[in-house]
């Protein structure tokens, strides 16, 4: 039998594998989840994908039937036997073998349709999340949108709205607009995880909201206020800066903001005019 045409457990039994703990591997085996999960994605036929985490092939099938070219990504040397065995028909699918934080996506897909347009579709460990979402916004090649499988909790916290807004949702919301596509339950991964999974999906913006020194200051600021989650903005700010609490005080009177409030209340908006305000007083 062809390989495409195995289950993933027969897949797996055939080349003599088993997940490895130690890279998070829970693969999605349902095909119901995969159908939704490329469905988030909504690829054109002229689109290039980046793949992150191809594991046993399944997503990336799905993937190659939807798009112009596909970038499949493992970093686990068992798997690309399989990777390359499920894909022998597909001469859209490229398989990269190699750690995703390690690679420049320019490598690929500067030469794509739109000035370099690209989706990732990833199914990601979820020890590994924060990591792989950095390493992709912080890219001098950003992708147009990115569609990550991801702990249900996790997916929560980077969709958050203010009021219970962190670092991880500033920073990924800082750069495009997240949302929750669907959820996924534990039984459609195998081994099956201890814990739910969503869909989550990030458009990034056309136009970055702050750029230059307004984004190294929003983060200066960011880490500082929510590294005491528990304080309000003038006490957390003016320890985290190092601004004597009045100075703490006079930037978010100035800025409209009150005093007493947290980090996790405020708005991508507010945090803006904020380090616009602090700029503008420090020429």
């Amino acid at each position: 039998m062809n390989a495409a045409h195995l289950s993933p457990l027969e897949l797996l039994k055939r080349h003599g594998i088993r997940p490895d703990k130690r890279l998070g591997q829970n693969f999605l085996v349902n095909a119901e989840a995969l159908r939704r999960v490329v469905q988030a994605a909504e690829l054109q036929a002229d689109d290039w994908v980046l793949e992150i985490g191809a594991g046993i092939g399944n997503l990336t099938i799905s993937l190659a039937r939807q798009a112009r070219k596909v970038f499949a990504v493992e970093l686990d040397d068992d798997l690309i036997p399989v990777l390359r065995s499920v894909t022998q028909g597909l001469p859209n699918v490229s398989i990269v073998h190699g750690d995703i934080l390690r690679m420049d996506m320019r490598q690929w897909f500067a030469a794509a349709p739109g000035a370099g347009s690209y989706v990732v579709v990833a199914n990601i460990p979820y020890y590994i999340t924060g990591r792989i979402l950095r390493h992709l916004i912080d890219s001098p090649l950003p992708p147009r949108r990115m569609v990550v499988t991801l702990q249900q909790e996790v997916a929560e916290r980077i969709c958050a709205a203010p009021g219970k807004m962190s670092l991880l949702a500033l920073s990924v919301q800082v750069f495009g607009v997240a949302h929750i596509a669907g959820r996924i339950p534990a039984a459609a991964f195998y081994p099956m995880p201890k814990v739910d999974s969503a869909i989550v999906r990030i458009d990034m913006h056309a136009e970055a909201p702050f750029r230059g020194e307004e984004l190294d200051m929003l983060f200066q600021m960011a880490k500082a206020a929510f590294s005491q989650k528990r304080k309000n903005l003038v006490n957390a700010l003016g320890a985290g800066m190092r601004w004597d609490k009045a100075e703490a005080q006079a930037l978010l009177h100035a800025a409209g903001v009150e005093a007493n409030r947290r980090a996790e209340s405020l708005s991508l908006a507010e945090w803006k005019h904020l380090v616009q305000v602090y700029l503008e007083r420090r020429k």
